[in-house]
């Protein structure tokens, strides 16, 4: 049978590196993982009881393409709270995740061929998304002095119709100001270069908060999720901000490539929204992970590490190390059974010489981690 050019993506390596673990712990090892961007917690209590009493008041069916009336107000007011804009709630369209964000995004502001920059190291699904609709992506080598993140010089002379920027970043957990971000969006707008805004581990910052792009322009494209502050991963829950302009535009492809987000994940996370003690409170759990993995990483011998301002992952230049960041990751697997996801994920051409450490997990499973780092580093000698 014939196939398609477009379905010749890369594999998320990540999930290969779960899967692997997975195997693992099957055959009956202890695995300790630091390899998914994924909350220890699961959804907050309130989220999971406005199910259980939804359910219990009949049968929850498909709802408008655009999601929930009170739950599109209800992320408006989160943006009030969060950052003092007032925001239409018409703008707000509600997501199967922010993979489901993307792929709007991508069709609504793109046509096939067009050139798309994202950073590098960066969110790999961003590339694989792009290339399965027929784009084309660009990697921006960034670099350690600008924390990892693009900024309008590296973008100088790059021929492309979009850039997608995430801070906090993945891998790297680093940020950008509101100078650093409004560069980026000025550069963008004087060269007609669509904006697109990932701020999916906003609410997870350690120090300053992260600036959203709605707080400098109306002209982008903003998305978010449930998945991580909200802790909600498997619910498949998210949502994106658009210009006026472009509403009924991404509502047409949302009621034909996905008909309306899961109605039981749109009731939880309207719950999730008034849940803000707990949130704090995994949050908090995350800033003490923060710490312990720091110190244990460099105790360990991991000293070449990009602070990470927010989200839940620390990345680490490992070139003094190997030359073989996937190679290195099995023999940590293996040795110390602790799971790590190798940079090559996230920089085809550098992330040989980088890992990724997520800290999402429980203070005790970090703790563990580190300890069985710690006890392979002090065998390990470069190849």
């Amino acid at each position: 049978m014939k196939k398609s050019q477009r379905g010749e993506v890369d594999p998320f390596i990540v999930m290969d590196v779960m899967e692997a673990a997975r195997a693992a712990e099957a055959a009956g090892r202890s695995i300790i993982h630091m390899e998914v961007g994924q909350p220890g917690t699961g959804a907050a209590q309130g989220a999971r009881d406005a199910l259980v009493a939804a359910m219990g008041q009949g049968a929850l069916g498909y709802t408008v393409a655009l999601g929930l009336p009170e739950l599109r107000a209800g992320i408006a007011a989160l943006y009030k709270r969060w950052y003092d804009i007032d925001l239409d709630p018409s703008r707000v369209v509600v997501t199967t995740g922010s993979s489901s964000g993307f792929l709007l995004a991508f069709t609504s502001l793109f046509d096939a061929g067009e050139r798309v920059g994202l950073g590098e190291p960066g969110y790999p699904s961003y590339r694989q998304i792009l290339r399965a609709l027929s784009l084309t992506p660009v990697g921006i080598p960034t670099r350690v002095e600008n924390r990892l993140q693009p900024t309008p010089d590296d973008l100088e002379g790059v021929d492309m119709s979009g850039l997608i920027v995430a801070s906090p970043g993945n891998p790297s957990g680093t940020m950008l100001d509101h100078a650093a971000l409004k560069a980026l969006m000025d550069h963008c707008a004087a060269k007609d270069i669509a904006f697109i805004s990932d701020e999916i581990y906003h609410g997870l910052h350690y120090d300053t908060r992260a600036v959203s792009a709605l707080e400098i322009s109306d002209e982008a494209y903003v998305i978010n999720s449930f998945s991580k502050y909200f802790s909600m991963t498997g619910w498949r829950i998210g949502w994106m901000i658009v210009p006026q302009s472009h509403v009924r535009r991404v509502e047409r492809l949302a009621q034909n490539m996905f008909i309306c987000p899961p109605h039981a994940s749109q009731i939880a996370a309207l719950a999730a929204l008034d849940c803000i003690d707990e949130m704090e409170a995994n949050r908090a759990v995350y800033a003490k992970n923060r710490l312990l993995m720091l110190e244990g990483l460099r105790a360990a011998g991991f000293t070449k590490i990009a602070p990470p301002d927010g989200a839940f992952y620390v990345y680490a230049d490992v070139s003094e190390l190997t030359d073989d960041s996937l190679q290195f990751c099995s023999d940590i697997l293996k040795q110390a059974g602790v799971a790590v996801t190798p940079g090559l994920d996230f920089d085809p051409v550098r992330g040989k010489h980088t890992l990724r450490f997520s800290y999402a997990r429980s203070t005790a499973e970090i703790e563990e981690g580190i300890a069985r780092l710690k006890g392979f580093m002090a065998g390990y000698t470069k190849p």
